[in-house]
């Protein structure tokens, strides 16, 4: 195995400045071509790296961005993560992911290690225990520290930053009003509880659907999901009790569920029952049936985020005008609904 050396390791060797050797490894123009072929070869034998975290002590840049989702579980934070990281190669930036695991502390450890010099700002979707105890010191912390942040899908108002979405109210108000216009009038709702921001959106556009079509709002069609070990009970309890001619869930794995508990009970899909989720991922695809969904384009919504944060770092004054970006959504119509 090649030994590592460092700057003042390959100077020494090449009798030359430390100065020389480092100007030669970003191809500066400073130094003779002959020099610069000299060193690199040199560095590319030895397997030399540089030091990331004396490069930001000296530029005060890492080209590291920090994302801290809540989870992996679901497909769209993988899409959005491929998003940010397809933007972020284009322009020479690193990636760093977190898990928060829906929990306040682990969030809050994530960000303090990761501005420890580690990353130059964040990408973040708020855990479920950060929405519910409304506590968001921990990001305007690093935002007064001079480190930018963007928020994505689950965000606050409470921080003022850039922040990406898609018109979640918007979005369920139209997948509620396809089943409408389908015919269907007994439309159950399958969702988070309310301090999930996106469940809280979601779950309005599916009541003003309904309010808009004079259908009745019947409480015990909507089923509100803590977690989601307990999702298919409660999901099986509606169903014995109600019996819907349609569902709308807010995510697909609920939308999953859904299926999954009406086939075990020996209701048929969509024959019998249409359901609709949200988020287009590999689930919504492969289920069987297929299920019909809002497409939210996390990839999209990925490269918009890191566009967004990219171009604050490198701003050459700092701009307290902050945006919000809205990206549009689709009805992706599959096999799971069925026309009355």
């Amino acid at each position: 195995m090649k030994r590592k050396v460092t700057l003042k390791q390959i100077a020494k060797e090449l009798d030359v400045s430390i100065s020389t050797v480092s100007k030669s490894l970003r191809n500066s123009p400073e130094i003779s071509e002959d020099t610069r072929q000299k060193v690199q070869a040199f560095a590319k034998l030895y397997n030399y790296r540089p030091n990331n975290i004396a490069l930001s002590l000296k530029n005060k840049k890492t080209k590291t961005i920090g994302i801290i989702i809540p989870e992996i579980v679901h497909h769209f934070f993988a899409t959005v993560i491929s998003g940010i990281e397809q933007v972020a190669n284009e322009c020479g930036y690193n990636v760093i992911v977190c898990l928060s695991d829906e929990s306040f502390d682990k969030e809050v450890i994530n960000m303090e290690m990761l501005a420890t010099g580690s990353t130059d700002g964040f990408i973040m979707s708020l855990s479920k225990e950060t929405q519910q105890k409304k506590d968001f010191h921990h990001i305007q912390e690093v935002i007064n520290q001079g480190m930018p942040v963007v928020l994505f899908d689950r965000i606050t108002n409470d921080v003022l930053c850039d922040k990406v979405i898609i018109d979640d109210r918007r979005a369920a108000y139209e997948a509620v009003e396809f089943l409408i216009k389908k015919g269907f009038k007994k439309i159950a709702l399958v969702t988070t509880v309310d301090y999930v921001s996106v469940g809280k959106l979601r779950t309005d556009g599916y009541t003003n659907a309904l309010h808009d079509h004079d259908l009745p709002l019947n409480d015990d069609l909507v089923v509100k999901i803590e977690d989601i070990e307990n999702c298919a009970l409660k999901i099986e309890a509606m169903l014995q009790q109600q019996r819907p001619e349609a569902i709308f869930a807010v995510n697909e794995l609920f939308a999953v569920t859904c299926i999954k508990q009406a086939t075990k009970m020996g209701i048929k899909v969509p024959e019998e029952l249409s359901i609709i989720g949200f988020t287009d991922g590999i689930i919504s695809q492969y289920s069987s049936p297929s299920i019909t969904t809002v497409s939210q384009n996390g990839i999209k919504m990925g490269r918009k985020a890191a566009k967004m944060l990219i171009e604050r770092l490198e701003m050459e004054e700092e701009d307290e005008r902050y945006r919000t970006e809205v990206i549009e959504t689709h009805l992706v119509e599959r096999e799971s609904t069925l026309s009355l």
